[in-house]
């Protein structure tokens, strides 16, 4: 019998006395911390796993090779977070500033850090283990780099007092040994002051710390780091198991088998009954009372329908995004129609903001302290961070919004309603740029003109004092 269930327990963050960090951290005990994170590899790994596909219906123990037996995995968890991420940040997150050299340099970092893909590679992690890791680095060209790690391969060690303060972070993994990574650990231990680089139990390498903080920041979905699709697991795995369970009543009614009454068969027949699916009893030989049927078991589709719908509103409803292919959606005739819709879906991904927007100023608190990205250590302040909701537009209805608004706000509020429009404030530079250019020229022409008529003017006055003098020499 197939049961659903939940083999983990949900991430905890690592803490730790902080005395035993007083005089930095040893080899020993970071490898302490790494054991008991790898404990917690095990819910890790089965989320990765309904991401990509691989179910536990896969898994179930086979039936005999003479039954049906069909394993199939309509993958919500993939079809739910590509929903959710293109919905929410298809459109890249928009981080700019007020001060134009500070500006500049800031779009300099994302540039070189391709930060538009990095930034959807951490969203969507985060929507598969609950929460992700951004590792800050500099490369060998002094230069700010940043990378996406998985929850797997990263964590972070917190004092076990109130503020809960992260004491150290450690990034690891482990040789291979044929084809599997059980061998010796290797990898860095970041403090505020240096960083360890080890192999084994052997430190390898330290470095300044060039930065003053722990090096990486954590991007969470929620405050329990629960994936996104984390709460409807068990109902996929009822899913899968229950479309599994239909192909198999199909199968059997396609492969029924087929009873005669009535008539006696041989023992070398009695081996074929399963192969060829012939049932034969004997007892009469009159024609009459010789039955021939196929027979089929019971079978349930209605009921099985019912709970595969069911199973479906329940998976969409609970993991809070939408169905975009359900046929209700193209319905929608209005925006405020598509927005009622969207509203649960919205409310996720506004709280998943807050929790984007935290990250990405820590991100450049922690660029900001070096010099050489920008003098001002605290220009990370004043960054302002915007997300744009992926939707279908309707430029008839916000032209037409746009228009209603004049007079009644600010030019740059009339043009923020309109999605073509991604700057306000460079529109509205635009339009100045444009006015005074079509008055520059509307001048230019009315010079032009004034020119025209004096040199006209100027001429005719020639031309009469030409003719007063021909006549004067004309009376003499």
């Amino acid at each position: 019998m197939h049961k659903t269930k939940r083999p983990y327990l949900l991430p905890e963050p690592l803490t730790c006395d902080p005395a035993e960090v007083a005089n930095g951290v040893s080899l020993t005990l970071a490898e302490a911390f790494v054991d008991k994170h790898e404990q917690k590899a095990r819910r890790y790994d089965y989320m990765e796993a309904l991401y990509k596909g691989f179910h536990d219906v896969y898994k179930q123990p086979e039936k005999e090779d003479w039954k049906p037996d069909n394993r199939l995995a309509v993958n919500f968890p993939r079809y739910i977070t590509q929903t959710f991420t293109g919905y929410g940040y298809g459109i890249p997150i928009k981080e700019t500033h007020p001060d134009e050299s500070v500006n500049d340099s800031i779009r300099a970092f994302c540039d070189a850090n391709d930060m538009t893909d990095h930034e959807a590679e951490l969203i969507t992690k985060c929507c598969i283990y609950g929460h992700a890791w951004e590792y800050i680095y500099q490369d060998e060209s002094a230069q700010t780099r940043v990378t996406e790690c998985t929850p797997k391969e990263l964590f972070v060690v917190y004092d076990d007092t109130m503020s809960k303060r992260a004491l150290f972070a450690v990034r690891y993994g482990r040789h291979s040994i044929d084809g599997r990574q059980q061998g010796a650990l290797y990898g860095e231990i970041l403090t505020r002051a240096e960083i360890i680089r080890f192999d084994g139990r052997k430190q390898t390498e330290r470095i300044p710390n060039p930065y003053g903080y722990i090096p990486c920041v954590e991007w969470r979905l929620n405050d329990e780091r629960m994936g996104l699709y984390e709460a409807v697991a068990g109902l996929v795995e009822a899913y899968n198991h229950t479309l599994g369970e239909k192909a198999n009543d199909v199968d059997a009614f396609a492969e029924a088998y087929l009873a005669i009454l009535g008539a006696e068969v041989d023992d070398d027949g009695l081996y074929k009954i399963r192969d060829n699916r012939i049932i034969n009893l004997y007892g009469t030989d009159d024609a009459k009372d010789i039955l021939v049927q196929f027979l089929q078991k019971p079978t349930a589709d209605g009921t099985q329908e019912n709970l595969l719908n069911r199973l479906e509103n329940l998976i969409y409803q609970t993991s809070m995004v939408a169905n975009i292919s359900d046929e209700a959606f193209g319905n929608a005739t209005s925006g405020t129609a598509l927005a009622y819709k969207l509203q649960a879906m919205s409310n996720l991904a506004l709280t998943f903001d807050r929790k984007i927007t935290k990250s990405i100023k820590k991100r450049y608190k922690i660029w900001a302290s070096l010099g050489t990205n920008t003098p001002d250590p605290d220009a990370w302040k004043e960054i302002d961070i915007k997300m744009t909701r992926n939707l279908p537009k309707n430029l008839a209805e916000e032209a037409q919004t746009a228009a209603q608004l004049s007079g009644v706000v600010s030019q740059e509020t009339q043009l923020s309603v309109l999605s073509i429009v991604q700057d306000p404030k460079e529109e509205i530079e635009r339009m100045e740029e444009e006015s005074e250019s079509a008055q520059s020229k509307t001048l230019d022409l009315w010079a032009q003109r004034q020119q025209v008529g004096e040199a006209d003017e100027q001429s005719g006055v020639l031309a009469k004092a030409g003719d007063r003098s021909e006549k004067e020499v004309h009376n003499r």
